[in-house]
Order: C-alpha cells, then sequence, then structure tokens
C-alpha cells in the first residue's frame, strides 16, 4: 500500500512539473538585454525613428539597415530606406545586404554587425530574411547587438521577422498566414506579429494562426505605429492602433455591460502610451 501511495504521489508530482514547464515553454518574453523597435509598415513615424535612433545610442551611433526583405539583387548607400534615418539626424549608416548564406557567414560581411549599436530590418517578404540569414553568423551578432544593450527595430516585414512564429511566411503570396516559413527570429517568444493591420483590414487574419497554434499570443500593428519592447513589456508609439489576441478582452470603460463573442474570438486595440506586460499577457494599469 505504501508503495503504492510512493508511486501515485511520484506521478502527480510529475504531472505538475510537466504542467509547470508546459506553462513555462508556452510564457511570451521579450529579450532579457536591448530593446525592439517592432513597427506596423506604411510611412514611419518620425516620432518612432527618433526613438529608435535614441535606444542605439544617439545620431553617431553606428545603425545596420538591412533591405533585404525587399528582394533587389543589390542595394547601394543611397538606398531609399535610409532617407528617413538621415532626415532624424543619424550620421552613421551602413547598408548590409546578401542573399547567399555562405556570404552571411563570412567574417568580412557580419564586421559592420559586430560594431553595430541598433540594426533595422526594412520590408518587403519576411521569408526572404529568414532564408538569408536564419541559423548563420549574421544571425548571431544580431542577438549580440540586443545583449550590449543595444537596439533592434523593423517595420512590415521587419517586424514579423521579430516573433517567433513567422506570419504571412508563405513564399507564393503575402495572404497565406501559415505557410512554407514558420519561423521567425524569435526575439520575441512564443508570439505572432502582424502589420498593416487596420490599413489593409487585416484585423481577422490572426484568428488563422490562433485557432492551430492556441498557446501564441497574437499581436497585429498598424501602421505609422509600433511597439517599443524592453524584457517583458512594450509601450505603444505612433498615430493608430496595436491589436492585442490574449483570449481576453480589455476596455478603458469596462466590460461588464458589453456583449462579447467567445474568448477565441476576442482581441482589443491599445493606443499610444498604452503598456502591456508580454509575460503576463495583461494590460499594464497607469
Amino acid at each position: 500500500m505504501r508503495i503504492y501511495l510512493l508511486f501515485l504521489l511520484i506521478g502527480i508530482l510529475s504531472s505538475v512539473t510537466t504542467t509547470e514547464c508546459n506553462a513555462q515553454s508556452e510564457s511570451t518574453t521579450g529579450p532579457k538585454k536591448g530593446s525592439l523597435v517592432i513597427a506596423g509598415g506604411g510611412k514611419l513615424e518620425e516620432s518612432i525613428i527618433k526613438r529608435f535612433i535614441e535606444l542605439a545610442g544617439g545620431t553617431d551611433a553606428p545603425i545596420v539597415i538591412i533591405p533585404t526583405a525587399l528582394g533587389a539583387k543589390s542595394y547601394d548607400e543611397n538606398y531609399g530606406g535610409t532617407k528617413a534615418f538621415r532626415d532624424a539626424g543619424a550620421t552613421n549608416i551602413t547598408v548590409l545586404h546578401t542573399d547567399d548564406r555562405t556570404e552571411a557567414n563570412s567574417e568580412d560581411f557580419v564586421q559592420p554587425l559586430r560594431e553595430a549599436k541598433a540594426v533595422w530590418f526594412g520590408g518587403g517578404r519576411q521569408w526572404r530574411l529568414v532564408d538569408s540569414y536564419k541559423d548563420t553568423k549574421a544571425e548571431e551578432l544580431f542577438w549580440q547587438v540586443l545583449e550590449k544593450g543595444g537596439v533592434i527595430g523593423g517595420s512590415s516585414a521587419g517586424a514579423t521577422i521579430q516573433g517567433s512564429y513567422l506570419a504571412r511566411g508563405d513564399t507564393k503570396n503575402n495572404q497565406i498566414m501559415m505557410g512554407d516559413h514558420e519561423e521567425g527570429f524569435n526575439f520575441i517568444k512564443n508570439i505572432a506579429i502582424d502589420q498593416h493591420v487596420l490599413a489593409r483590414n487585416r484585423q481577422f487574419d490572426m484568428f488563422d494562426i490562433l485557432k492551430n497554434r492556441p498557446g501564441l499570443l497574437g499581436v497585429s500593428i498598424d501602421e505609422g505605429t509600433a511597439m517599443v519592447v524592453q524584457k517583458n513589456q512594450f509601450e505603444v508609439l505612433g498615430d493608430s492602433y496595436v491589436i492585442v489576441y490574449d483570449g481576453s478582452f480589455w476596455s478603458r470603460e469596462g466590460s461588464d455591460l458589453k456583449t462579447l463573442p467567445p474568448n477565441d474570438k476576442l482581441f482589443y486595440f491599445l493606443r499610444e502610451g498604452d503598456q502591456y506586460d508580454l509575460k503576463k499577457r495583461k494590460v499594464i494599469s497607469k
């Protein structure tokens, strides 16, 4: 009898431990060091660019801009995606691009990343960033930028790539939410990030992912708007909204008198200045 009870207790403890491990493995967490600026596409607000430059260390900080998602064969230092940063005062910009993974693993190619205080991924198709840089020396150096307290940012495809699950990662078109590329750079763990959300009426698209990956946190960002992430929290910056899909509902006026859909169909909006705890999946009250 005692042996039976002992094995029963071990089984219960094992079950609890497994449950706790599963819960921990499903936690949504940001980078331990450094910052992320995750923008929803369209024309970037000056306030977003300036926050990015500030987090990099100022206008003289070395910034690497990566236009690879756009899909051209080559880019020079006059690439148009640098203009907003130069207009905001940035003076030390390097444009870095390859579609050759061997080159992305070479010391010559990654040298600018060793000095960088900031990296910015431009828009286009996010799967191109995966094909060029995932699991290369270049990706290792992206992480080192964060580990040194720097900042990684990006807009549109450059936003989605920062999550763990790669929304719209299919090579055929940008309407397939779960495609042939499903893994991002994982700067935020256990999250799917979408962009251009209200400008393109994409507010329901995230459910295509969440019904198959219910453990993920879904976040969709509108144009001209960004999430500024530090550790496990983000703040909204810009003129429009960030939509959160965490299975709950939040409103400044409460929800007691509202008729709401089921939890798996819920989402809510956050605006400039609102803050959110990624790990607790909860709006931070002011």
